[in-house]
């Protein structure tokens, strides 16, 4: 057999195109006939993300339909990624796919049409996700320490809040100790690093016993405030055992670690005052109950003094009667055992004789002749001596 026959060569000069050389020309055209990146309306359909972290889509309305692809390094910065159905605006660079000589848009940002774009679809959706669990439920708050002895706080070394909290809890109440737990508080990887320090917040209460921890930043875009957005560190936020105190940017500024604390505090100074007394404060209110302590000591005093003046008048009175009720009864037990006595006998004109060891001679046999005797009468004794018969 001979050589290939080419027949474009009797009629082109340049002979017969190659796909690739077609490709890569529409692609040119494609690239030169748009001047720079467009933004694009329509609706997510199809999506699906590799491995490699590349978006891949179409967009679509109710005409016709464009392959899009987002690279991972531009798509890294979006909160979450779009659903099905979703009604996007992309920015987008027009291009053919060369190995394919498939027309694409090559998107370098991508923006929902709703209000808050994708930020507020992921933060709704994470916010559900922790009310179906009870996370939000007011009655799981916990009560803040009166008087804290160790203040847990997760936060940047190197930032403002840091520097806020030690200096005004050392104005406000020194006798706590602060123990930083540092994180990276935004940019990539800073959501892992808060989950990280606020299980070693967890820990470290094991060991040093917490008493309450602050949580929170400074003020920031709200790309800058999104870690403390996430679902997972607001989960993380739940699970420390002791009282939570969430300071995340501004004054306005709300974020889920904000609802699911057991305390929002709008700044990180402000933390500070909800986690901790003010000592100057402290102090007077303990000068004002030392002053209510000894007003009411001095009163229980007086209050006993006088019930102990009415009670030994009482008791005067009682042992007055009880002298005069003994007496009375003392006379006429005097008088019964008057009645009684022997001298009463004696004074009537009798008399009892005795001998000389005191016994009583009752009987003549006992008197006998010459027996010298006592004659006991009213008035006293009188010698005698017994007579011959």
């Amino acid at each position: 057999m001979g050589d290939p026959l080419d027949l474009f060569a009797a009629t082109a000069p340049e002979g017969a195109y190659t796909v690739l050389q077609v490709s890569r020309r529409a692609r040119q055209l494609v690239e030169t006939g748009f001047t720079g990146a467009l933004w694009v309306r329509g609706e997510v359909t199809g999506f699906k993300r590799y491995q490699s972290g590349h978006w891949y889509f179409t967009l679509r309305d109710r005409f016709a339909q464009l392959r899009c692809i987002m690279w991972a390094k531009e798509n890294r910065r979006l909160p979450a990624e779009p659903t099905e159905g979703l009604e996007v605006f992309v920015l987008a660079r027009p291009t053919v796919w060369e190995e394919r000589g498939e027309f694409r848009l090559t998107v370098v940002e991508l923006l929902t049409t709703a209000a808050g774009g994708l930020w507020q679809l992921k933060l709704e959706k994470a916010k559900a996700a922790l009310a179906k669990d009870g996370l939000l439920d007011p009655g799981r708050k916990r009560r803040l320490p009166a008087y804290p002895e160790r203040v847990g706080v997760v936060t940047s070394a190197d930032g403002a809040a840091w520097r806020d909290v030690v200096a005004l809890a050392a104005r406000r109440w020194p006798l706590a100790e602060l123990c930083l737990v540092a994180t990276r508080v935004q940019g990539e990887g800073a959501e892992d690093d808060v989950c990280r320090a606020l299980g070693v917040l967890a820990r470290l209460h094991g060991v040093r016993r917490l008493d309450v921890a602050i949580v929170g930043r400074g003020g920031g875009s709200k790309e800058d405030l999104w870690t403390f957005n996430s679902e997972r560190v607001a989960r993380a936020v739940a699970a420390v055992p002791v009282p939570v105190v969430s300071a995340v940017g501004h004054e306005t500024d709300v974020t889920l670690c904000d609802l699911v604390a057991d305390v929002r505090a709008p700044t990180p100074s402000a933390a500070v005052e909800s986690a901790t007394p003010d000592r100057a404060e402290v102090q007077a209110h303990l000068a004002h109950l030392s002053q209510r302590l000894a007003r009411d000591l001095r009163a229980r005093a007086e209050r006993a003094v006088e019930r102990l003046e009415r009670t030994a008048d009482g008791l005067a009175v009682v042992m007055l009667r009880r002298l005069e009720r003994g007496g009375s009864r003392l006379a006429a037990h005097g008088a019964r055992l008057d009645a009684l006595s022997p001298l009463r006998v004696l004074a009537r004109g009798y008399a009892v004789a005795r001998d000389s060891d005191g016994r009583v001679l009752r009987r003549v046999a006992q008197l006998a002749p010459g027996l010298p005797f006592n004659l006991r009468v009213t008035d006293g004794e009188v010698p005698a001596r017994v007579m011959e018969p």
